[in-house]
């Protein structure tokens, strides 16, 4: 139902008192994630249960060289049991973690990268459904090699593809369904945006979405 008495803008906040959680049942406590069953009572006096997905955080990079391209990965996800196109990424390590040293440090560790000059160019609720999970998707530009690393990759990692592929065929993959990666494809269509009409990114030590 709309209610045009009220025209919101981007910025406007609504007001969430009135959502209150009257009880929460840890599930299952992870090192990723925890899922809690939540009592919600509504404006409206109305109650219901929701599972929620709680998780820590991560970061994503659009890392793109003086040849307008973006480096990709192929990596196995197991809840899918597919190799999917996806940004170099990874978790906020521990809470308070900086952002920026993170996606630094997950662009150098999956990719080899780099990068003199960061933004931040998007920030996503990957599946509000559910989960509360953010992300933070940086733009990373000035890119050169990093030296050999102590890093070791495992398991899924142990057989990533790393690939610069051409912008525009990165935006064509979105649409014909080659990439499906939600967080992926975010950072792709921004960045196209962003270089062919221009725009203001923020900071790359933009405070961290709450």
């Amino acid at each position: 139902m709309t209610d045009d008495r009220a025209p919101l803008l981007f910025g406007d906040i609504r007001d969430t008192s009135q959502y209150v959680v009257t009880d929460t049942n840890v599930r299952y406590n992870g090192p990723i994630f925890d899922l809690q069953t939540q009592q919600i009572t509504f404006p409206d006096g109305s109650t219901a249960s929701r599972d929620v997905v709680s998780h820590g955080g991560a970061v994503a990079v659009v890392a793109l060289d003086d040849q307008q391209r973006i480096t990709l990965i192929s990596q196995y996800r197991p809840a899918v049991a597919q190799f999917l196109w996806e940004l170099p990424a990874g978790l906020l390590d521990k809470p308070g973690e900086d952002p920026v040293a993170a996606a630094a440090r997950e662009l150098a560790e999956e990719v080899s990268l780099q990068a003199s000059t960061w933004h931040t160019l998007v920030d996503t609720v990957s599946a509000p459904g559910f989960c509360d999970e953010r992300v933070r998707v940086y733009f990373a530009t000035g890119l050169s090699a990093v030296g050999d690393s102590s890093f070791i990759r495992q398991a899924e990692e142990a057989d990533l593809i790393v690939r610069p592929m051409p912008l525009d065929e990165c935006v064509a993959a979105v649409y014909s369904g080659a990439i499906v990666n939600c967080i992926t494809i975010a950072g792709i269509l921004a960045v196209e945006r962003y270089l062919r009409v221009g725009g203001k990114l923020r900071p790359a030590d933009t405070p961290w979405p709450t």
